[in-house]
Order: C-alpha cells, then structure tokens, then sequence
C-alpha cells in the first residue's frame, strides 16, 4: 500500500498535483493548512482514497482536528501538529503517539520535513508541499517504510 503524505499546501494546487502524478498512491492524507487545497486535490483524482485534517490556518470548526485510521493493520493518527506545539518541540507529539499506541504519527506545521522513530511509533513530517516537500509511506507484509520526498528530485 502506497500513502502520498502532503502538508501546508497554502494555495500550491500544482505541486500537490505533481506530486500525486509521481507517486501514483493508494490513498493521499492532506495535514492541514488550506482544507480547499485538499479538496479540489480530491475533485482532481477521485478514485484515489483521501483523508485530510484541518491546520491552524483553516477554519474548520465541524473538523476534528485529528483522526486515528486503521491502514494495513497499523494505527496512523493524523493532525497538523500546531494543537500540540511541534514548532517548540515534539515531547508531547511523542507522549500523544506511547498514550494513542499508533504506528504512524504523521503531522505537519513546521514546514520542515523530519522523519524519526520514537519507541513504538514513527513519527513524520512530510515539509511543505508548497516548497517541494512530500512524503512516501509504504506498508507492505506488517513493515512501514517511509520516505522523504522534494519535487525538485529526479523522478526515477
């Protein structure tokens, strides 16, 4: 199972673009910030399953601001990262994945990319799409790879 992980977009809809064309993922999660950015990503490729969760530059009051899915048998929680102040650092992003038991704890706001394991969970930041940044996570026979992507690569 191949995941396109993207974040804070901001207006970028031809690098979110881009990107889905090279990957050519199972499913796309959008971390937030901007939730039309998202959406109009989903109207582009509607056959590819999406998840998205708000950032802090969307308002979005109806949203829950993260969502825990269940992919190939592991447990991926999805936020934008600000509600648990990743810019100051990631103690609590750490205590939040031992505390929820997830595998993945993916999440963006920082616009930096950062992958790193923490105990139990893998802990991602995809970076800022609108700068070139994207992840890869492939889940195949119980293993999670994850990758960190810039548009500006080379696609092989």
């Amino acid at each position: 199972m191949i995941l396109l992980v993207l974040s804070d977009s901001h207006g970028d809809l031809a690098n979110m673009t881009q990107a889905v064309e090279r990957v050519q993922p199972r499913i796309i999660l959008h971390l937030g910030d901007c939730w039309s950015d998202g959406q109009r990503l989903h109207t582009l490729f509607p056959k590819i399953k999406f998840e998205q969760v708000p950032g802090n530059c969307d308002y979005r009051p109806a949203e829950p601001l993260e969502k825990v899915l269940f992919l190939a048998d592991k447990r991926v929680l999805l936020c934008h990262g600000h509600t648990y102040g990743v810019k100051e650092s990631l103690l609590s992003v750490g205590y939040a994945a031992a505390e929820q038991n997830v595998d993945l704890f993916l999440f963006g706001h920082t616009h930096r990319s950062f992958c790193d394991q923490r105990g139990h969970a893998i802990l991602l930041n995809p970076g800022s799409i609108r700068d070139g940044a994207y992840a890869i996570i492939r889940i195949e026979n119980e293993q999670i790879r994850t990758e960190l992507h810039r548009l500006s690569e080379s696609s092989s």
